[in-house]
This record gives C-alpha cells, sequence and structure tokens, in this order.
C-alpha cells in the first residue's frame, strides 16, 4: 500500500485554527480518559497530521466526528495540548476537503 504524504498538512490546519498537536508527547492520558473509548486516540491522530497522511486523517472521519468534545483529555493532558480545539480544527478540514461544506 502506498501512502502519500503533505509536509505541509500540519501547517495548512494550523491556518484554518488553533492547532499544536506537535506538544503531544504520545502519553497516553487523553485514551485512557477518553469516556468513548474510541479506537483511534488523538495522538495518533495529531501523529498522522504531523507525518502528513492524510488520507489516514480522512479514514478516520468517524472517529473525529465520534469524540463528545467534552475536554477531560485536555484537563488531563500533562503537554497542555488543547485536544478539543485540534479535534475541531480536524472536522473543518474534513468537512472542506472531503464533503465541500
Amino acid at each position: 500500500m502506498t501512502t502519500l504524504v503533505d509536509p505541509g498538512l500540519a501547517t495548512a490546519l494550523a491556518r484554518d485554527g488553533e492547532f499544536n498537536a506537535d506538544a503531544c508527547m504520545n502519553c497516553g492520558v487523553c485514551s485512557a480518559i477518553c469516556p468513548m473509548e474510541l479506537e483511534v486516540q488523538p495522538r495518533v491522530l495529531f501523529r498522522y497530521v504531523l507525518l502528513g497522511m492524510e488520507e489516514q486523517v480522512k479514514a478516520e472521519t468517524e472517529h473525529v466526528f465520534s469524540c463528545l468534545l467534552c475536554k477531560m483529555c485536555e484537563e488531563n493532558c500533562p503537554w497542555g495540548v488543547r485536544i478539543a480545539a485540534n479535534v475541531r480544527t480536524l472536522r473543518h478540514h474534513i468537512n472542506r476537503t472531503v464533503h465541500g461544506l
């Protein structure tokens, strides 16, 4: 399977809104505390963005929109990652690039 990468994806998302995924240190606190117990954790989505793997981000659309934006993960993030804001930015990006909204 070929993976296309877009090195400007993180920069483009940062222009769309607040996006500080580069602060994520992959500790897993967000995943452990999530009431939704989502299959794909924020840290994985953020890593996809930082690596420019836009197709993988788009493939996780259901998970991006399943987030409750309750901020439990954000409140407990030891690195201060604005997870809810990042998810909102991902939603905006997906709506614009996938759904044309």
